[in-house]
């Protein structure tokens, strides 16, 4: 995934309302950028930190710019949780995800489960169907990367649906996707989602299987890199 412009640097004033960011560009100006995160951005929202926007494609929206990527110790880590659904697609596609290579249907966003859209629908004649969970990951603690940085109770929904798709004679995969790269493992953050984190547990157990990707990511784009080793549970 490449950015259509060019990122504008910035120092990060405060993020609030979740969805909101003042952040002062180079040139001294104040904006108001849009924040795709939901989540607590744990070690990546401090007042103080170099982040990088995009200008939003649509003129006429009221706020102008997205918040794409915040420097930590040194390192670019993406923020976008609009992106990883894309990138893990593409990277299908290309072929650079093993665990998912050989299906002949990619389709995202497909209705399934209670109420839910799986993120990747994987086909191909003689196969199980592979629904396909993505979840973007940006916490990192110590040398790991960890999901969730909040409570999800969606989280554990979508465990519960892909071990029903499981159980009804389909493949399921969790993706986790590393904004970052600089972890050395992932597991699950067990202290700050217990809940979560024995789900997961269980789910691996029913037949859902999980895997972890990082990312490589320049001012230029983004894109999926190296597995990632995951905790053994």
């Amino acid at each position: 995934m490449r950015f259509p412009s060019p990122l504008v640097r910035g120092t990060l004033i405060r993020r609030y309302k979740r969805f909101l960011a003042d952040v002062t560009l180079e040139t001294g100006e104040v904006v108001c950028a849009h924040v795709a995160n939901s989540g607590a951005m744990l070690g990546t929202a401090d007042p103080g930190m170099e982040v990088w926007l995009s200008p939003a494609a649509n003129p006429e929206r009221k706020l102008k710019w997205n918040w794409e990527m915040v420097v930590v110790d040194g390192h670019l880590v993406g923020v976008n949780t609009m992106h990883p659904n894309g990138l893990v697609a593409d990277a299908i596609q290309g072929g650079l995800i093993a665990e998912l290579a050989g299906y002949t249907s990619l389709r995202r966003e497909v209705k399934y489960g209670r109420n839910s859209r799986i993120d990747v629908l994987l086909e191909a004649p003689g196969r199980p169907t592979c629904f396909v969970e993505v979840k973007n990951v940006h916490l990192k603690r110590g040398e790991w990367a960890e999901f969730p940085d909040a409570v999800t109770a969606r989280g554990t929904k979508h465990l519960g649906e892909l071990t029903d798709m499981v159980a009804a004679g389909s493949r399921a995969v969790m993706v986790y996707l590393v904004q970052r790269g600089d972890c050395r493992g992932f597991r699950p953050a067990a202290d700050i989602d217990p809940v979560y984190a024995a789900a997961l547990i269980q789910a691996k157990r029913d037949g859902v299987e999980a895997i972890c990707y990082t990312c490589r990511l320049n001012l230029d784009g983004i894109e999926v890199g190296p597995p990632l080793p995951m905790e053994r549970t």
